[in-house]
């Protein structure tokens, strides 16, 4: 429906429901943030909201996809779609930020990733930005190729603080 955002804001909607049971927190935290960002685009500027279609489309398809519907919002279409259930998941969480100190993020890890790998960040409030994983250190200090231990936790040393709550993302 984010294509369809005028016409509901227009009907007189001032509130979304995003759905997220049975979500993960990848795909929550990114579909509610890109549409804020597109309501946000569109109450500015219906210019600005119909040039970053492409990147709306592109942010959610990025934590999951499945073919999307209107659902019965316009009527006749199919509102469910039947021949394709599954999701395919081109994007992991790597990890999740729990502070920044001394220079560098304090994550908790939740799949496996490598030092030397670019990860994506979705931080509140912030457009996505990469960061490059040029050093990893475990729970003990010490240097690390990888994180192999869901929730262990990790160092990353960083120029720019990272928000608690932030979400490291990485490819398939």
């Amino acid at each position: 429906m984010i294509e369809h955002i005028p016409e509901l804001i227009e009907a007189g909607i001032d509130s979304f429901k995003i759905e997220g049971r049975m979500k993960t927190a990848l795909y929550v935290a990114t579909v509610a943030r890109t549409y804020r960002k597109a309501i946000d685009d569109y109450l500015t500027s219906p210019e600005k909201y119909k040039e970053n279609m492409d990147w709306y489309l592109e942010q959610i398809s990025n934590c999951t996809y499945r073919q999307f519907t209107t659902g019965f919002f316009f009527g006749n279409e199919p509102g469910q779609v039947y021949d394709n259930g599954g999701y395919v998941r081109g994007w992991e969480v790597a990890a999740v930020c729990d502070g920044y100190e001394s220079r560098t993020a304090v994550c908790s890890q939740r799949n496996r990733f490598f030092k030397g790998e670019t990860l994506n960040v979705l931080e509140p409030g912030r457009v996505p930005y990469e960061i490059v994983v040029k050093e990893l250190f475990n729970h003990d200090g010490e240097p690390a190729e990888s994180a192999p231990h869901p929730m262990e936790t990790l160092y990353i040393p960083l120029e720019k603080p990272m928000a608690p709550g932030a979400l490291l993302r990485r490819k398939r």
